[in-house]
């Protein structure tokens, strides 16, 4: 399986994290899966990449010619392979398409943005892949309790919560993708609001 995993491209997050992405990386890369991923060096991205390393796991990074171009983001050395993109939307669009499965670290305004989008996509039924948010040290827990909100006040439908899962176990996470059936979730039953 090849998941795609976002997340923080931030140097300063709390070692917590970090330590926590390096080990699921490590699992995914013990258990057969690939790395698909904006191909950071730091933060979130960084670590689960290195965990991935570390266990000779296969890592694609895709990554915007800009960024390099204007020191934006350092790219993790060690990927497999890299593909170069011109634009934010050409990147996510990669990203969604070379991948089985979403795993949601903490992060930041890229990372919200890329969860609500393979979220809203699932909701239309443009895909129906496994979404997992990681939920590191609570760092979830408001998003979490957003989407309940946004659900009692008639915003989103309450099956829209049936389209992923919030985990806070790394051997959990890899459980739930590996064993993920997609007939258990029919996407075309799923009410847009």
């Amino acid at each position: 399986m090849k998941i795609c995993v976002y997340g923080a491209a931030s140097s300063l997050i709390d070692n917590i994290y970090i330590e926590a992405g390096e080990k699921l990386g490590r699992k995914m890369a013990k258990r057969g899966h690939g790395l698909v991923f904006g191909g950071g060096a730091n933060g979130m991205m960084g670590a689960v990449a290195r965990g991935v390393a570390k266990e000779n796991g296969d890592i694609l990074g895709i990554i915007p010619k800009f960024f390099s171009e204007a020191g934006a983001e350092i790219s993790f050395n060690k990927c497999t392979d890299y593909i170069y993109t011109d634009t934010m939307g050409e990147r996510k669009q990669l990203l969604e398409d070379k991948s089985n499965g979403f795993i949601i670290t903490p992060g930041g305004i890229g990372t919200f943005d890329e969860f609500f989008q393979a979220l809203t996509l699932k909701q239309l039924g443009r895909h129906n892949k496994p979404i997992v948010v990681f939920n590191i040290n609570g760092y979830y827990d408001e998003l979490d309790r957003m989407m309940d909100k946004s659900i009692e006040e008639k915003f989103i439908t309450d099956d829209c919560k049936d389209l992923y899962v919030v985990i806070n176990d790394a051997d959990k996470i890899i459980e739930y993708l590996e064993n993920y059936d997609e007939d258990d979730i029919d996407i075309s039953k799923v009410k847009i609001r």
